[in-house]
């Protein structure tokens, strides 16, 4: 595993956001396509989950934050933009649609923009993992 300067918070969210590799910025890092990653990236060799237990609980997080943000600013759109008399109807079904299809596309953004916060709470160090032990 490459050990590289620490990147800026805000520089790892944008990276994560772009699916990058938050620590160095490799394109494709750990998704190989859109449901499949790899264990470390491509560029530097940093683990994807670094030993931690839960680290898909803050991703699954960061993907309802991310969801439940979106379908509000939707549905307060719609409102504002339909007033006085607002299509309910048709406005549940947008919104309904929403929430089966955005969890899909968030999931890989979700992944990397977590990532990018666990690495900015524990900073990597050579001795971490690459490859999570096996639960006893």
């Amino acid at each position: 595993m490459v050990i590289c300067a620490r990147p800026s918070f805000p520089t790892m969210l944008w990276r994560g956001v772009r699916r990058r590799c938050p620590w160095c910025g490799g394109r494709r890092a750990f998704f190989t396509g859109w449901f499949a990653k790899q264990e470390t990236c491509r560029t530097c060799g940093i683990g994807w989950r670094r030993g931690d237990v839960g680290f898909e609980l803050g991703a699954a997080a960061v993907s309802a934050v991310i969801c439940m943000g979106l379908l509000v600013v939707a549905m307060v759109v719609g409102i504002v933009l339909t007033l006085p008399d607002i299509p309910v109807v048709p406005l549940l079904v947008v919104l309904g649609g929403g929430a089966l299809v955005l969890p899909v596309v968030v999931y890989p953004v979700s992944y990397t923009v977590w990532q990018a916060v666990d690495l900015t709470m524990r900073k990597p160090e050579r001795a971490d993992p690459t490859v999570p032990p096996p639960v006893p």
